[in-house]
């Protein structure tokens, strides 16, 4: 594929001159996350491509309108794999995107997020500079690091134009069991495994059950489960694709969805509505009809934060709003990236 990257700066040289902002999109795949932005559409799709790729060296560069099957499906023919297994939410979703929003799958606890495995990126600010940050190596640099900044910022402070990965090899052996417990004691036993060095990779509590993953080597896998109990289930695979997929039927709500970000052991039983637990209780899915102000409130009080995922398109604040001084702190980097406020603005908190 073609480098295209001289042409998004010269599209984003010429909108710094008409201080038009402009709206950055992939394939549309996560649309649905942070606000709405009303600016010039700016298309990065075709900038796709994986530019290096060496499985001894555990590290992938590609460009990030490449996409996200793309970059799994090389990584699984040498056997390795995104340690943060982010969702993709569409076959058509593409590696900038993942990473603008920080996605990350079941595996995210156990592991790491997906701005844990960034080791450099180029990208483009908003004075139409292309700056390279990081590299490819773990350890690389001296200072603030940039590249993992840009993980979660939806855009706001450059379009990404390559990234590179660290990489993971991918267990010897991987199984999922359940247990038919309710939420109250799924809390009790995950309390207990945290306290004890298991090979636990994912757990959901989908109202019915509890399933939790082991991954290693078979004899590390039984002896676990020897101490932890529950039913093998079958076809484990497909059941964690589902839960990161939001193809589980939990997910499958006409009602506002909400995630909440918490402590694992917070108690959320102010909470009006049905509850998906992941992350060992640190993330929590909500479906709910509670207004959000009365929901974020209960959910700051427990030490967390709330994102409207999906439901009430006429909200416009999607994302927990920052108390004071972290707007302040948000707004100083967003200064310095984008002095304009030229790139995806109003994505992330609305302009006031």
């Amino acid at each position: 594929m073609p480098d295209i990257s001289l042409e998004l700066q010269q599209k984003v040289q010429q909108a710094c001159s008409q201080k038009q902002a402009v709206a950055i999109h992939g394939n549309h795949t996560k649309a649905f996350l942070g606000n709405a932005c009303q600016a010039e559409p700016l298309d990065v799709s075709g900038h796709q491509g994986i530019l290096h790729y060496e499985p001894t060296e555990l590290v992938i560069t590609a460009r990030a309108g490449t996409l996200l099957s793309d970059i799994v499906k090389t990584l699984a023919d040498n056997g390795q794999m995104l340690a943060f297994e982010p969702p993709s939410y569409a076959a058509n979703a593409t590696l900038g995107g993942t990473l603008a929003c920080n996605l990350s799958g079941p595996r995210r606890p156990y592991c790491g997020a997906a701005r844990d495995y960034m080791l450099g990126c180029r990208i483009i600010n908003g004075q139409g500079q292309i700056l390279s940050f990081g590299g490819e190596v773990m350890k690389n640099v001296a200072g603030y690091d940039v590249s993992r900044l840009m993980t979660g910022a939806f855009g706001t402070l450059g379009i990404l134009l390559e990234v590179s990965l660290k990489v993971l090899p991918k267990p010897a052996a991987e199984w999922t069991f359940k247990q038919d417990i309710n939420l109250q004691q799924a809390m009790q036993n995950l309390t207990l495994w945290r306290r004890q060095p298991l090979p636990i990779t994912a757990t959901c509590h989908d109202t019915e059950y509890l399933y939790y993953r082991l991954s290693g080597t078979e004899g590390s896998i039984t002896q676990a489960h020897h101490k932890m109990g529950g039913e093998q289930i079958k076809e484990g695979d497909h059941f964690w694709e589902r839960i990161k997929e939001h193809r589980h039927a939990f997910f499958d709500t006409q009602s506002p969805l909400w995630r909440l970000s918490v402590p694992a052991t917070a108690n959320l039983a102010d909470l009006k509505g049905k509850t998906l637990l992941e992350w060992g209780g640190a993330q929590r899915w909500l479906v709910s009809q509670m207004t959000p102000e009365k929901l974020r409130q209960t959910v700051s009080a427990a030490g967390g934060h709330a994102t409207l995922y999906r439901g009430m398109p006429e909200y416009q604040q999607r994302l927990h709003p920052l108390d004071a001084a972290l707007q302040a702190l948000h707004k100083r980097i967003k200064q310095a990236f984008d002095p304009d406020c030229l790139l995806n603005p109003g994505r992330m908190f609305p302009l006031h």
